[in-house]
């Protein structure tokens, strides 16, 4: 089926129409088969054309096997318990520590909980204010990454193991020479750095060699096309009534999106129909979590945005300004109706610069504000916070170029590794080896130290010792939450021997650094205060105060209440009027994976194993396109068989890459968005081999985005695994959206667009009478989930991965929709257009919980029954893997562990798991639990406490990391309870409620603030 079969298709339904794949739109034949069978086809894992007989054959004979307990047997595990426990340890009680993880340079304020000695999962610091108590999901998958049994172990010398004490004795030694000649043949390669101390350290050491050189790369955070901005731009999203976004994914994308989530969503959140939410408009290229989200979305090439910048500029009032070369609708109609909303909300609007664009739309985005007076009201501008340049491909291109003129002698490279992810027109791998020392810090015997002379094992953040500072100039320490598993050092460690100093920890180093800016020894740009102004009584209170915050509070003002004006130079007129560049023919876009980045997280299998945010691929890379721009290449819209993409040739530059396509929604036409970070040969035993390399196509001179791409198929199919089209609901209404003025205009407009609900009591389940959980417990467990501020982000997936012990169960698993996820976020597209959908809509779906469990009355034997409180129990010890619970649930949200998922074997891997939660071996069923761990921890603590258990006071594990506060969690039995009074709202709906199975877990429908002008 083409693209006018399904445009003819959309166009003959009647009502709203949501949709979560093209395959769903085609309706064809062999979607309707994957759809009604019961197994995925190739779901046998014996070949057995009548597989379900075979299976439950074999469990029969496992059930006689194993006693009729189970249908497998638990490994033996040994408990070893203290010879002499710690004083501050009680056992099963976790205990949780301030810490900081960098990315892009820059802090992430974090929570780390302990288990006897070992961290087991992240949280977010709720008192830092650059995050508030939330993680994403890269922070959430970082313990993962802790316990790789494939990080560095050793310190490496062409080939042989040497000891600590040998690398420093060599790089000092070598320093020392570099100084004879005032370092004139010594670089240092890093990433962006905004640590205090590690600065400090860098700052010596040029000093020390003033000819030396500092060098920074990050393809993912350190490189701005065409020159970095000017200034930092700091937004306070809670204040804005108008959001434009200009090819920026604030939401979905940096160390910022966190708090910039908790913001938005501050503002977007409603309680009755005359509440008003904010109003985004994102214009962007290819669609994005933020531009998910937006109220009216324009696809535009990303060359384009320039060109509507200044026109809107141009409109807004900022002279000067002339805007180049935009389609119809843009100029006509998106123009108008923008600037004329943005004049209605001077000072209560702003217009946010896309990352991957240019400084000169940065400068255009300034003008605007100002031209808006939003400068000091929902936008301030400020230095860089990461202390050196951001344009991190001209500094890699001037390394490059000093390696080739043979003015390099030593090269330190620390964390990075740009052998697999530099520009492919500077060739360093060709230009590293010229260097005749080469050093490499590391966390992994990567594709860069395997070129290398000397490889030192880097720590991982929960075992090292630093500090960094957040997005908005707060810094954050970093303490160890564990010893180094595999004798890890620290980047600071390393710059201290390239110092000369006496061998020193990096706690005592980053100790010193601040006992010297507490004496007045260094001159940092800040006041050492406590949060209410008072000062320290001395370094050790300081000290001991910053440990047990994780930050140093006096080191922010950059997101106080009452933010200051611009401290930055005003932007030239001359950046703002400075013209595009000219690009002509198909656009090609590069953008990292939203979880394995430029490959640096390629071998963590929570990250490999998530869905992205949109697509729902997992263990794979692929190319964006628009349907349009497929059809107009001969390549399929639709997936051939639900099973494989065509693989396409892209060409750029006289270079070529082969990557799989994936026909997205809501691309821009004449785009291929292509995804890198995979094709890693050296990431280790989950990362090695996996996806395609692009990187290949990226050059320093346009690393975002260019013209004159080639685009073929090659005629090859290849597989590409989505979860998109797992578990799909045909049509049954699963999110219910409404406009503010219709919302206004009949209040019961979200109940009217599902089915009716039937009486309580038409039902073949017991009268609600007889329900002991909704009557005479004390506590009725309930969710709402608020479908109006989730962002997609998945940052609550991961998070259920890591505190339920949910195993990794690799590609091809997940191809018979095998995944143990027990949490999942639905996307929905909109409209009748599936070029430029009308709508994105994120629906997260854990175990509904119903009160009539339509699982509970099949299973045999009561594996699954509800508890006194109303919960949806698994007794594991009872299940024999029947599935008939997983057949009946309507909402698939069961899990089945067909096979022996969990790792029992790897000693590193066992450390990390959470001890209040049982491992699962084969054969039983997996589902969410509402975390019943945290439950019984709070019930503890509060009978201990003689009180009962607070509003608020449990969260579950998918609440507590959710940067949107999307959901929330609590006692029905509360009538003040935040839950109780988000379910007696008018937005508030049950999922597939015609069923009679009364769902504890509701919905608040999304309210879209649309513009009039644009319909």
């Amino acid at each position: 089926m083409n693209l006018a079969d399904i445009r003819s298709r959309l166009q003959g339904l009647e009502g709203r129409a949501y949709w979560r794949s093209l395959e769903e739109l085609a309706g064809t034949d062999e979607f309707r088969q994957y759809v009604t069978r019961e197994f995925p086809s190739q779901a046998s894992e014996f070949n057995d054309p009548a597989g379900r007989r075979t299976f439950l054959k074999l469990m029969g004979a496992s059930l006689a096997l194993a006693g009729v307990s189970a249908c497998t047997r638990q490994p033996a595990e040994k408990l070893v318990p203290y010879v002499r426990q710690p004083e501050e340890v009680v056992p099963g009680r976790p205990l949780f520590y301030a810490t900081s993880m960098t990315i892009g340079g820059l802090g992430m304020p974090l929570l780390a909980e302990n288990h006897l000695g070992r961290p087991t999962k992240i949280e977010g610091n709720p008192e830092h204010p650059a995050s508030l108590g939330a993680a994403d999901a890269l922070a959430q998958a970082s313990v993962l990454s802790l316990y790789d049994p494939d990080r560095s172990h050793n310190v490496v010398h062409r080939g042989d193991v040497r000891t600590w004490s040998d690398f420093v004795s060599a790089v000092s030694a070598a320093a020392a020479n570099e100084r004879t000649t005032a370092g004139a043949g010594f670089r240092l390669l890093t990433e962006p750095v905004a640590s205090p101390s590690l600065l400090d350290q860098i700052q010596t050491l040029l000093a020390g060699m003033p000819q030396a050189r500092w060098h920074q790369w990050d393809p993912v955070y350190g490189t701005v096309q065409g020159g970095a901005p000017a200034s930092h731009a700091l937004y306070r999203f809670d204040r804005a009534e108008i959001v434009v976004s200009l090819d920026s994914d604030f939401l979905g994308f940096g160390p910022a999106a966190v708090r910039y989530s908790k913001d938005f969503a501050a503002r977007r959140r409603i309680s009755t129909p005359e509440d008003t939410p904010n109003r985004l408009y994102a214009v962007e290229p290819v669609l994005t979590i933020t531009g998910s989200n937006a109220d009216h979305r324009l696809p535009l090439k990303a060359r384009d945005v320039h060109a509507f910048a200044a026109a809107l500029a141009a409109a807004v009032g900022v002279p000067g300004v002339a805007g180049g070369a935009l389609p119809d609708e843009a100029r006509t109609r998106w123009i108008p109706a923008i600037a004329d909303d943005l004049q209605a909300h001077r000072g209560r609007s702003v217009v946010v610069a896309g990352e991957h664009q240019p400084a000169a739309v940065h400068a255009l985005a300034r003008t605007i504000n100002e031209a808006l007076g939003n400068v000091g009201a929902t936008v301030t501008y400020a230095a860089p916070v990461v202390g050196s340049p951001l344009d991190g491909a001209a500094s890699i291109g001037e390394l490059v170029a000093d390696i080739d003129a043979g003015r390099v002698r030593t090269l330190v490279i620390v964390s990075a590794n740009p052998v697999f992810t530099a520009p492919a027109d500077l060739d360093f791998r060709t230009a590293l080896q010229k260097v005749p020392l080469r050093v490499h810090l590391g966390q992994y015997f990567d594709e860069t130290a395997e070129l290398c002379h000397w490889h030192a094992p880097e720590a991982h953040y929960l075992e090292s010792w630093g500090d960094a500072r957040a997005f908005d100039g707060t810094v954050s320490l970093v303490q160890p939450l564990i010893a180094p598993l595999y004798d890890g050092r620290t980047a600071l460690e390393l710059i201290a021997a390239l110092n000369g100093a006496e061998v020193q920890s990096s706690q005592e180093l980053v100790k010193d650094y601040w006992a010297r800016a507490f004496n007045g020894q260094t001159k940092p740009s800040w006041t050492l205060r406590t949060a209410d102004g008072q000062s320290y009584a001395s370094v050790d209170a300081f000290w001991r105060h910053a440990l047990h915050d994780g930050f140093v509070a006096s080191t922010s003002t950059l997101l106080a209440a009452a933010p200051p004006a611009s401290v930055a130079t005003a932007p030239s007129s001359a950046a703002a009027s400075t013209p595009a560049p000219t690009m002509t023919g198909t656009e090609i876009i590069f953008r990292p994976d939203p979880f394995i980045l430029d490959g640096r997280n390629a071998n963590n299998g929570w990250l490999q194993e998530m869905p992205k945010p949109l697509s729902k691929v997992t263990w794979d890379n692929v190319a964006y396109m628009s349907p349009a721009t497929a059809e107009r290449l001969g390549i399929s819209v639709v997936r051939h068989g639900n099973r494989e993409m065509d693989l396409l040739e892209v060409g750029y530059g006289g270079r070529r890459a082969r990557i799989p396509v994936w026909i997205m929604p809501g691309t821009a036409d004449d785009v291929v968005v292509v995804h890198f970070g995979y094709g890693r040969q050296r990431a280790g035993r989950v990362g090695s081999n996996v996806g395609h390399d692009v990187f290949g196509l990226r050059t320093s001179r346009a690393p975002w985005f260019d013209g004159g791409a080639e685009v073929a198929s090659t005629g090859d199919g290849y597989l590409i695994v989505s979860t998109q089209n797992h578990f799909v609901m045909e049509g049954r209404n699963p999110v219910r959206v409404v406009d503010t003025a219709e919302f206004r205009r009949n209040p019961k407009a979200v109940e009217e667009q599902g089915p009716r609900r039937p009486p309580r009591t038409l039902t073949l389940y017991p009268p609600p009478d007889q329900h002991p959980h909704d009557n005479h417990a004390q506590h009725r467990w309930g969710m709402a989930i608020d479908v109006n501020v989730c962002t997609g982000c998945s940052a609550c997936v991961v998070a259920c991965v890591a505190e339920n012990n949910i195993p990794v169960v690799g590609k091809m698993q997940v191809d018979r929709s095998r995944e143990m996820h027990w949490l999942r976020v639905d996307t929905y597209f909109g409209g009748a257009n599936p070029q430029a959908p009308d709508g994105v809509y994120h629906q997260p779906l854990p175990c509904m919980q119903c009160e009539n469990a339509p699982c509970e009355v099949v299973c045999p034997v009561a594996a699954t029954v509800h508890s006194d409180e109303g919960l949806n129990d698994m007794v594991y010890n009872r299940c024999v893997g029947t599935r008939y619970c997983s057949n009946n649930c309507p909402y698939k949200v069961r899990r089945f562990n067909f096979l022996l998922y969990a790792d029992f074997y790897t000693e590193e891997v066992k450390a990390q798991r959470n001890p209040d939660v049982t491992i699962r071996s084969r054969g039983v069923m997996e589902k969410c639990t509402y975390c019943v761990q945290r439950i019984n921890h709070a019930r503890i603590d509060a009978k201990t406490a003689g009180r009962p258990i607070q509003d608020g006071e449990i969260k579950t594990a998918c609440q507590q990391t959710c940067p949107a506060d999307a959901i929330v969690f609590g006692d029905l039995n509360d009538p003040n309870s935040r839950v109780v009074k988000l379910k007696q709202q008018e937005r508030n709906y049950g999922l597939l409620e015609d069923l009679g199975t009364r769902p504890r877990t509701t919905y608040l429908a999304r309210v879209k603030n649309s513009n009039p002008a644009l319909g």
